[in-house]
């Protein structure tokens, strides 16, 4: 199932589509240059597959950067902190505090601007096919050097051309598809605006200051950047290892792509071992169940894409909200415009429904919430259970901008949570047997 893509808003105002996928040590995997599109990625084999792998042992979070893919498009300009800005929206929005980072060609450069800022978040750093300096390595290829002399004059000889260099002249079917999904991600403007920052980036300075331990991996027969540059970057960045690897593709997910995996796996391994978080609970949990109210009406008032556009900005405060109180988003249900929640404790439920509801203002939305405590099964990244049914009826029965909780967490939250309930009497939930006494949340002890 292709992951529910959510979106992040830059300083300067640009919003940045991104997804995650899985569990565990967050890997913050940015775009292969400006080949970039979430939608279209999980619908080109290999590149779904090379995610999917990837977030078989940790938490894989992926973004288009401004400009490309179901990022913002309409742009007039491109500073030269906007990769930066890009992926640093991403990680506040995530709230990552210890995360592997991976920058592939160009974005190796910002990976390594961004791990030196930030040596106490990047745990790992992993540069596949990168380079410090763009002079270093536009000179060692005269065929990139024509190339860019297309790009302003015949963007689909551009794209072809680009494509076939990427994939080292190797398979021509694989280039005319991958030349037409390039031409799908960013368009000729965004090339034109793109290009000269990229040529007078230079992050060979920083190298020494890079603390994170470092794989360096790379190709033998890729064209460009050459073996050589890899070295250097290898022998430059303190704690680095380099791991030369067979074939001609840029593009880690054409070829020999397990080898590629497997040094990664072993790279992060360690790591990952040391970090390994809680997993969804099996057993008693505490789950909130939230849903937009009348969305079907707003649809029709505001049209689909004004409805969407605040439907995917609030689901994305609903997140970040259930993880600031300590819960855990349920990434696995398909909910429409609902978010399932598990806590720990009725305390942090309640609080995060009250921050829920609060997120929802500012957008001219009002929520369905409901909070119940019962046993749950899990597995995979969904859980199961009838008491996951019964808070989603208790949220059906909420007035908007209600919280609404059955008796069951009123009981567990009497004391802890700084709030009052006020009985509401009993209720008859559809496809529940037993009627339930349900209370709404006050703020306020």
């Amino acid at each position: 199932m292709q992951p529910r893509i959510q979106y992040a808003q830059t300083t300067d105002g640009v919003s940045i589509a991104y997804w995650t996928l899985g569990e565990g040590m967050p890997l913050v995997h940015m775009p292969f240059s400006l080949f970039s599109h979430l939608q279209l990625d999980w619908e080109y084999g290999e590149y779904r597959r090379w995610y999917e792998r990837l977030a078989e042992r940790r938490m894989l979070v992926r973004y288009d950067s401004r400009g490309t893919g179901l990022s913002d498009r309409d742009l007039t300009s491109y500073p030269s902190e906007a990769a930066l800005w890009d992926l640093e929206a991403v990680i506040d929005r995530l709230s990552l505090q210890d995360f592997a980072l991976m920058g592939l060609y160009h974005s190796g450069l910002q990976a390594i601007r961004y791990a030196t800022l930030h040596p106490e978040r990047v745990s790992h750093l992993v540069l596949w096919c990168s380079y410090a300096r763009q002079s270093d390595y536009l000179r060692t290829s005269p065929e990139l050097q024509a190339l860019r002399a297309t790009a302003d004059k015949d963007w689909h000889t551009y794209t072809e051309l680009s494509a076939q260099l990427s994939l080292g002249w190797s398979d021509s079917e694989q280039a005319r598809r991958w030349a037409a999904y390039m031409r799908e991600c960013f368009t000729p403007e965004i090339v034109q605006g793109f290009m000269p920052v990229i040529s007078e980036a230079d992050v060979t300075n920083l190298l020494p200051e890079v603390k994170a331990p470092t794989l360096v991996l790379h190709r033998r027969q890729v064209a460009f950047p050459t073996v050589e540059i890899a070295k250097a970057l290898a022998t430059r960045i303190p704690n680095a290892q380099l791991t030369l690897l067979e074939g001609t593709s840029q593009l880690p997910f054409i070829g020999d792509t397990e080898s590629v995996l497997q040094a990664i796996d072993g790279f992060l391994g360690e790591g990952e071992e040391a970090a390994a978080p809680s997993e969804l609970p099996e057993g008693m949990a505490v789950l909130l169940f939230t849903d937009i109210a009348e969305s079907t009406a707003l649809t029709e008032q505001l049209g689909d894409a004004a409805f969407r556009a605040k439907a995917r900005e609030l689901d994305t405060s609903l997140r970040s909200a259930i993880r600031e109180s300590g819960g855990t988003p349920v990434e696995g249900k398909v909910l429409g415009d609902g978010v399932l929640a598990v806590f720990t404790s009725a305390r942090q439920a309640i609080d995060c429904a009250l921050r829920c509801e609060a997120a929802s203002q500012p957008l001219g939305l009002q929520l369905h919430l409901g909070i119940h405590a019962g046993d749950v099964i899990r597995e995979g990244n969904n859980v199961y259970g009838g008491a996951v049914n019964i808070a989603a009826r208790i949220a059906a029965a909420s007035e908007p901008g209600e919280v609404l909780v059955s008796d069951t967490v009123r009981s567990l939250g009497r004391t802890s949570a700084d709030v009052t309930f006020d009985d509401r009497g009993e209720h008859t939930l559809k496809g529940v047997g037993e009627p339930q006494r349900l209370f709404a949340v006050k703020r306020g002890g």
